[in-house]
This record gives C-alpha cells, sequence and structure tokens, in this order.
C-alpha cells in the first residue's frame, strides 16, 4: 500500500486534489477492513487491491487512470478484481436515472457507485470537476436511489431516506454562515450553517442528513471546517459552543476545483473528479430528443441526429483546434446552448400539424449561435466569417453536397451583424418562429 502511493507521488499528474499521506493511507485500511468484515474467507491480497482501487480510482483524471493501472498490475500481479454484484442498489439506480431523463452511461453509472463507496468510508466529500460534467445529477441520483431502497425495504448501509440542506457558501458572509456577535448588543446569532448542522446532528431519526456547499473552495470559509472533517467530527463554533457529528451526517461540496484549498483541506476528504469530457456529449442530445414535442415524428428525430453529427462536432473539433475563445467553455455547455437554440423550432411541433422539419440552414444557425459565438466580436466579424466558414468545410466530405447549402445562411448571418456587433434581426435563409 505504501509503495502504491510512493509511485502515485513520482508518476502521476500534480493535482491539487491529489493526497497520498497518513489520511489515504488510513482510508484505504478502513476500505479494507470493511471488506475483510464482509468477506472473511476472501484473499486479504485482493481486498486491498479493491480498498486501493475504491479510495482513489475516483479522484484520478482520465489521463492518470492508466498509469495507476499499470501500478497496480505491477504490484498486485496474478490479482484482479472480482465483478461486483451491487444487485438492487444498481437495478433501482438504473429507474431512476430512466425517470430522470439521464442516460445510464457506463461512466456515469461508475460516478454514483463511486460516490455511494465514498460515503461508506467517508463522512466528508468533495465533488470535483468543471460545470458540465454531472455533479448534481450524480449526487441526486443517488439521493432518490438511496430513498427508493428504504422505501423497498431492502437492507443496506445508508438505505435511508436522503435529507439535503444546501447553501452556497459564497452567497454570505462568514458571520453569517458559521454565527457572530452582535456588533451592539454582542449577543450571538447563529449562523445558517451552524443552524443546520445543528439541526441535522440533533434529529434523532436515521434518515440520512447531508449538508451540501454548492460554491467555490476558499481558503478561508473551508478552513473553519477542518474539525468537522477530521476524525473529531465537531463543529467548534466562535461562541464556544461544540457541536458534535451524527452517524447519519455526511458533509458534501460541489466545487470546480481545488486551487486554494490547502492540502489539510484535501486531505480530510475523499475526492471524486467528474470530467465533462469523459460524460460527452451525445447523452445530453438523447435526454433532449427524449423531451421533444409528440408531434416529433423518428424520422425527424434521425434526421436532427445525423445533422447533429455533421455539424456540431465537427464546430466544435474546429473551435477547440483553431479559435481562441473570449470565455472559458467546455463542450458541454456548447452542446446544451446549441439545444436551447433549437429549441425555438421545436415550438412548431407543439402548436400547428404539417409544418416542414427543421432544415439544414436552422441547425447551421444554432451552430453560429452557440458553438461559434464566443469567439465572434464586432471587431473582428471578418475573421469570424472566415472561421466559421473553415467550419463548414471541415465537415467531412462525403456530406460536401450539404455544405453549399448551408455556407450561404451563415455568410448572410455574419454579414448581418453591424458595427456595433448586434446580433442580426432576421438573417436571410433563416426563419424565426413567432411565439
Amino acid at each position: 500500500m505504501v509503495t502504491t502511493f510512493k509511485l502515485c507521488s513520482e508518476q502521476l499528474s500534480a493535482q491539487p486534489h491529489y493526497d497520498y499521506g497518513m489520511r489515504a493511507v488510513k482510508t484505504v485500511i478502513t476500505a479494507a477492513g470493511n471488506l475483510k468484515r464482509a468477506e472473511p474467507t476472501a484473499d486479504e491480497m485482493v481486498l486491498l487491491l479493491r480498498a486501493l482501487q475504491d479510495v482513489n480510482v475516483p479522484k484520478f483524471l482520465a489521463f492518470d487512470l492508466p498509469l495507476f493501472s499499470g501500478i497496480i498490475n505491477d504490484l498486485f500481479p496474478g490479482k484482479k478484481r472480482p465483478e461486483l454484484d451491487y444487485g438492487a442498489l444498481f437495478a433501482i439506480m438504473k429507474n431512476v436515472i430512466a425517470t430522470k431523463n439521464l442516460q445510464a452511461a457506463p461512466w456515469f453509472v461508475g460516478k454514483v457507485i463511486e460516490l455511494y463507496e465514498m460515503i461508506v468510508v467517508r463522512h466528508g466529500l468533495m465533488l470535483v470537476g468543471p460545470t458540465g460534467g454531472g455533479k448534481s445529477s450524480n449526487l441526486h441520483t443517488l439521493e432518490e436511489t438511496l430513498g427508493q431502497l428504504k422505501k423497498a425495504k431492502i437492507e443496506g448501509f445508508a438505505y435511508e431516506k436522503v435529507i439535503i440542506s444546501q447553501l452556497n457558501p459564497k452567497s454570505i458572509t462568514m458571520g453569517q454562515m458559521y454565527g457572530e456577535f452582535d456588533a451592539n448588543t454582542h449577543e450571538w446569532q447563529d449562523g445558517i450553517m451552524s443552524t443546520m448542522y445543528r439541526i441535522a446532528a440533533s434529529s434523532p431519526t436515521v434518515d440520512r442528513k447531508w449538508i451540501v456547499f454548492d460554491g467555490p473552495v476558499d481558503a478561508i470559509w473551508i478552513e473553519n471546517m477542518n474539525t468537522v472533517l477530521d476524525d473529531n467530527k465537531k463543529l467548534c463554533l466562535n461562541s464556544g459552543e461544540i457541536i458534535k457529528m451524527s452517524p447519519e451526517m455526511t458533509m458534501m461540496f460541489e466545487v470546480e476545483d481545488l486551487t486554494v484549498a490547502s492540502p489539510a483541506t484535501v486531505s480530510r476528504v475523499g475526492i471524486i473528479y467528474m470530467e465533462p469530457d469523459s460524460l460527452g456529449v451525445d447523452v445530453l442530445l438523447v435526454s433532449w430528443m427524449n423531451i421533444l414535442p409528440d408531434l416529433v415524428t423518428n424520422s425527424t428525430k434521425t434526421k436532427l441526429r445525423e445533422l447533429f453529427d455533421v455539424y456540431v462536432k465537427s464546430a466544435m473539433s474546429f473551435m477547440r483546434t483553431n479559435c481562441k475563445e473570449l470565455a472559458p467553455s467546455c463542450n458541454n455547455n456548447l452542446m446544451q446552448s446549441c439545444l436551447q437554440v433549437l429549441d425555438c423550432y421545436m415550438e412548431r411541433f407543439n402548436v400547428k400539424e404539417g409544418r416542414e422539419d427543421p432544415t439544414e440552414q436552422e441547425v447551421g444557425f444554432n451552430v453560429v449561435y452557440s458553438v461559434n459565438v464566443y469567439h465572434i466580436t464586432s471587431h473582428h466579424i471578418t475573421h469570424s466569417h472566415h472561421r466559421i466558414t473553415n467550419t463548414i468545410h471541415s465537415i467531412p466530405l462525403q456530406h460536401s453536397s450539404k455544405r453549399s447549402r448551408v455556407k450561404s445562411s451563415t455568410s448572410s448571418c455574419l454579414r448581418s451583424f453591424g458595427p456595433s456587433g448586434a446580433p442580426p434581426t432576421r438573417p436571410e435563409g433563416f426563419d424565426f418562429p413567432s411565439f
């Protein structure tokens, strides 16, 4: 185990949320102990391998996973992780994912399982990653799954109803969060977080209580949580009050990164890293198609899928390699923007029958105003015109006949920008729907 952490620190990339210290060792020992109690006759080397993977794999970036797998294979020759059967947990999770109109992509299902496994061994954890990686969907999917397992009277660790208390720590002051003495009366006033924590800690029910901090982490407010996140499990307030955490409580953080968090904080929590690139954009398209109006036929959906494969992915690829963004974005965000623009054209299917299918020109317009809009400004329309024209020409050759049909429309769209850079009111070749 120590050799594994040593090799990881030497060979894997340096990330703010990577930790190979004593708390990481303790977590692996705890996980291995839980596995040993559940399977007393199992091979201890296999149990240790599983514990190392369960604790470390969730936090690694995609390009570090092959290196970690190589280290594990070298240190545990001939040992393989057995296929695990999560039984009712997996079955009900798939139903919850379908009910929420999400897609049961293997990567996403694996992250939900990782979140559950992390709750088993940690009372504090962080979901880390850029917006669009599925952090909130992961959390709420597991919440509903555990609640349904409780209703079905299936026994298992944490198979209880989940009560979530959520706040954005950066939207309030430190005094409003933890509590403070009134400057005039010198009376103690409880903060929002301390009140939520006290209610959860004093609750006599067996329901799981998750306190979720959905917002950026800074070195000021998070340091006051160190006594909560370590083995003390106590919240110490300036009033002198000390509130002990109940066994049913879990502290969760949804953050984009941990660049300003101290190593002391990182070592106290379990990390689950969720990358938008690993989730992909296809799942967004499938979920969007599931909620299209009833009048949208299967043939229309098939055509839309083909157009997205031809235009959107080519535009994203070109923009990433040849354009400089004015504001950072991820592909999932661009796809979501494109789908929201295209929703305008779906209005026709909600009101009247007999209207034509969305055209290639309309999809091209969406690409311009969602994927390529991040590098369009009033002082370089000419350059944007050239870039988007190249985007169209980057479409595979077998679809070259479609290039000419959309090129004229995108060109007229860009030419309609005025000196102020304002968007066109009605570009030639596009039909804005009326509401």
